[in-house]
């Protein structure tokens, strides 16, 4: 009867797992990301196929870089044989119906570990914009299927569109982060990349948690100029933007669970106080029932193989 009567229901085909790498040839475990790994291209290409084999269709790459290869205007991230592009090329050659996803943003390349060029204690929006065409156009030569801006800078998605389609690449798909929050829940994967900020925060081009009615301003304005997905994140704390976001567009709506969301429900289940399987799951079911089409979760494997049972 709870079956025939469910109003909700959550497939592996939802999930997008993200992914750590970086430039070495072992794979290392994350201290402040239980159960999540930082992998070499070797084994990054296995966990992608595990993914695969239990029926999450995508992946998205979030690179750890070389301090030695940051610079002040992230020049690495367009690099054509930097990490992200071989890791993408090495991705699409052992699966090629996996759908590669990447992030389109300087933090990881940038010294001062900002989304955006800072000169002065100030970031450059329309300098930025153009660094991340070209970061943008790199990833879809190397054969990324949807680029995924989390900068959170005025007017890129349009700037990205016009990018990638006079660079012939039409048919790759801008998923923008549309309501990207300042959060507190972020920190774990920051010290999983070590890409905080040197100095400052990142106030003043992530949204103020307080503020709802914004996000529908962002979703507006991401809509005209050419997004093919949205994205609300974090999602757990922000179920209300999610279920807003649902229904002000008929795009699709992605909402990503952080690695604060994660760690919590990981720490408090490793001393005992709740039962992961259950807490997991039934996050990720409240994240599909406020309106999300698509997950973001490190959950993913392991909420897929539950689903299978």
């Amino acid at each position: 009867m709870r079956a025939l009567t469910r109003e909700t229901l959550l497939s592996a085909g939802d999930f997008v797992l993200p992914l750590f790498l970086h430039d070495l040839e072992v794979d290392e475990a994350i201290e402040s990301m239980p159960g999540c790994m930082r992998w070499s291209l070797d084994g990054l290409v296995k966990e992608a196929g595990e993914a695969l084999a239990l029926g999450i269709p995508a992946v998205v790459l979030f690179p750890a870089i070389e301090e030695s290869l940051k610079t002040k205007k992230a020049e690495e991230c367009f690099n054509g044989m930097g990490l992200v592009p071989r890791a993408i090329r090495a991705l699409k050659e052992a699966y090629p119906e996996l759908v590669v996803m990447t992030d389109v943003a300087l933090d990881p390349y940038n010294i001062d570990g900002h989304d955006g060029i800072v000169e002065d204690g100030e970031i450059l929006n329309d300098a930025t914009v153009e660094v991340l065409c070209k970061q943008a156009v790199c990833q879809a030569e190397a054969g990324a299927e949807i680029v995924a801006p989390s900068d959170m800078m005025d007017g890129r998605v349009a700037a990205l569109r016009g990018a990638l389609d006079a660079a012939g690449y039409e048919n790759v798909s801008i998923c923008s982060y549309t309501a990207k929050y300042a959060s507190a829940y972020y920190g774990p994967f920051r010290g999983a990349l070590g890409s905080a900020p040197k100095a400052g925060d990142k106030k003043t081009y992530q949204m103020d948690p307080a503020n709802r009615r914004e996000a529908l301003r962002e979703l507006m304005l991401d809509e005209e100029e050419g997004a093919d997905m949205v994205m609300v994140k974090p999602a757990g704390a922000y179920l209300d933007i999610i279920s807003d976001v649902r229904e002000h567009t008929t795009l699709p709506v992605a909402a990503y669970q952080v690695s604060g969301e994660y760690l919590m429900i990981k720490s408090a289940s490793a001393d005992g106080w709740v039962n992961e399987k259950a807490v997991m799951m039934e996050s990720l079911i409240s994240i599909k029932r406020a309106g999300a089409d698509i997950i973001l979760t490190y959950f993913a494997k392991n909420a897929a193989k539950v689903l299978r049972e």
